[in-house]
Order: C-alpha cells, then structure tokens, then sequence
C-alpha cells in the first residue's frame, strides 16, 4: 500500500510541476489592433511566439470564442528553442468596434495563453 501511495504522490508532483512551467513559452505580443478596417473584407495577423524550454512544444488547441475569428496553429511539436506562428483571422462581415479572443491551450502547460485582436469595421 506504501508503494501505491508513494507512485501517486510522484506522479502528482511530476504533473503539477510539468504543467507550470509558465515559462515554456515566450509570445513576442498576445493582443493587436487593426484600427479602421472595410467590412467584408477578412484581416489575418500573426502571434509569434518561442519555444524557451528544453523539450518540444505542442499546442493542443488554438480557439476561438466566435465563428467570425479563425485561428491557425502548428499542428506538429514547435523544436526546442524555436519559434512559430499562429495565425489569426477576422472575417469583418459585422460593422462596429470587435475585441475577440483565441484560447491557445500548450500541452504540459496548465494555464492557457489568451491572444486577444480588436479593432472596428466601417461599412
């Protein structure tokens, strides 16, 4: 029954340690502004960040919190020490100030990181 204990409790801190490690990952920015865009007329920016630990980032899930922004991610393991994008886009179709979020879940990261765009669209 030691032992069993003993694994759980390895295991828990293991885990807990692993998942923050907040410093994993460096974004150069986590918001943008577009200012004044044309409606209808799709803007993409692009989120870059590095891989500042000493194994392989994954993300598991880039998402967003309308169908009306669309974020693209590396869907394979961003290298020790390397960076990459995420690339987020907002169709425009509605006129008015917007302030959307994408929820980047990392794996072996607890916290998620939250990239956030603004702007307003002018008919």
């Amino acid at each position: 029954m030691r032992i069993i204990l003993s694994c759980i409790a390895a295991l828990l801190f293991i885990t807990a340690h692993a998942q923050n490690d907040t410093s994993a990952v460096a974004f150069k920015t986590t918001t943008y502004s577009f200012g004044n865009i044309k409606q209808g007329k799709p803007v993409t920016t692009e989120f870059s960040f590095e891989n500042k630990s000493n194994k392989n980032l994954i993300i598991e899930t880039a998402t967003a919190e309308c169908g009306c922004t669309t974020p693209d991610y590396p869907k394979t393991p961003v290298q020790k020490g390397k960076s990459a994008v995420i690339k987020v886009t907002y169709n425009a179709e509605s006129p008015g100030k917007f302030t959307k979020r994408v929820t980047v879940k990392f794996m072996n990261i607890a916290t998620p990181v939250i990239l956030t765009i603004e702007g307003e669209v002018t008919p």
